[in-house]
C-alpha cells in the first residue's frame, strides 16, 4: 500500500505543478496560514506531510518530510512517532505546518501531543483542514472521494492501509468544532481558539480540478473568481467556507 500512495503523490505532485489554478490557491492558502508569523524567513519550519505539497516552493527555508520515501524532501518521519524522530532535536522549532493531513492520521490527538515535543515554547502547530459548512458537508458527504463518517466515538481511523488511502476528513472538524470535547485533550500541550480561526475558500478548490482532474477555467478569470469566493468563505462561514486554518501554540 505504501507504493501505491507513493505513486499517487508522485502523480498529484505532478498534477499540482501543471495546474496554475490549483498553484495559485496553495499559494494564498499558505500566504493565509502564516499571515500573523513575523520574521517568518528566520524561523525554523517543518511540514509534515509534504509529498506532493508545494510549500518549499514558495518557502525556501522550510524542511519538508513526510512518512514516504521520497528524495526531494529533507526528512522522512512517521508523524505518528515523531517524539522519538532524533533527527529534529527536542524545543527546536518555531512552526509545525499540515496541510490536509490530520484526517488521515490514525491518532490525531496523540500525534498533535507528540508534535509538541520538537516546539520551542511558544512554538505552534499551523494546519489546515476541511470545514463542514451548508455547502461544504454536501460536497465532503456525497462528492468527494474520501470518507466522511461523523459516527464514530473517538476521534481515530481504525482500518489503516495507506498514508492516502487512509482518510476520514470528518475528524479535524469535529475535534474542534463538535460539542464532544475531545479538543480539550490537547489544553495540557497547547493553547487555541476556535474565535481565531480563519476560514479558506468555498468553491475555488474545487473549480481547480484538485489534484484529479483540471479545470480549464483562464488565470485571469480565476483569479477574479477566487478573490470573490474567499470574501464569501469570510463573510459567511457557516454557508460557505470549506477550509478552515487554526493554529495551536504550545505552552
Amino acid at each position: 500500500m505504501l507504493e501505491h500512495d507513493k505513486e499517487r503523490t508522485l502523480k498529484n505532485r505532478e498534477r499540482l505543478f501543471l495546474n496554475k489554478n490549483l498553484l495559485y490557491w496553495y499559494k494564498n492558502l499558505y500566504k493565509t496560514q502564516f499571515l500573523d508569523i513575523e520574521e517568518l524567513s528566520k524561523k525554523k519550519i517543518l511540514e509534515i506531510g509534504s509529498g506532493a505539497s508545494a510549500l518549499k516552493h514558495f518557502y525556501g527555508h522550510v524542511l519538508t518530510s513526510d512518512i514516504l520515501g521520497l528524495d526531494y524532501l529533507d526528512h522522512q518521519i512517521d508523524c505518528q512517532k515523531i517524539d522519538r524522530c532524533l533527527a529534529i532535536p527536542d524545543s527546536t522549532l518555531d512552526i509545525i505546518t499540515m496541510t490536509n493531513v490530520l484526517h488521515h492520521l490514525q491518532d490525531p490527538i496523540a500525534c498533535l501531543k507528540k508534535m509538541s515535543f520538537k516546539l520551542k515554547p511558544g512554538g505552534s502547530v499551523i494546519m489546515a483542514e476541511p470545514y463542514y459548512s451548508y455547502i461544504s458537508r454536501l460536497i465532503y458527504k456525497y462528492i468527494h472521494s474520501e470518507p466522511s463518517v461523523f459516527d464514530i466515538e473517538r476521534p481515530v481511523i481504525k482500518d489503516i492501509r495507506g498514508p492516502l488511502s487512509s482518510a476520514n476528513i470528518a475528524i479535524p472538524y469535529m475535534l474542534f468544532f463538535s460539542d464532544k470535547g475531545w479538543d480539550r485533550e490537547l489544553l495540557g500541550s497547547y493553547d487555541f481558539s476556535k474565535n481565531d480561526v480563519k476560514h479558506y475558500s468555498s468553491f475555488s478548490y474545487m473549480a481547480t480540478g484538485g489534484m484529479s482532474m483540471k479545470i480549464p477555467i483562464p488565470h485571469f478569470l480565476y483569479k477574479v473568481l477566487f478573490w470573490i469566493d474567499i470574501y464569501i468563505a469570510k463573510t459567511f462561514p457557516g454557508i460557505f467556507s470549506s477550509f478552515f486554518i487554526i493554529k495551536l501554540v504550545k505552552r
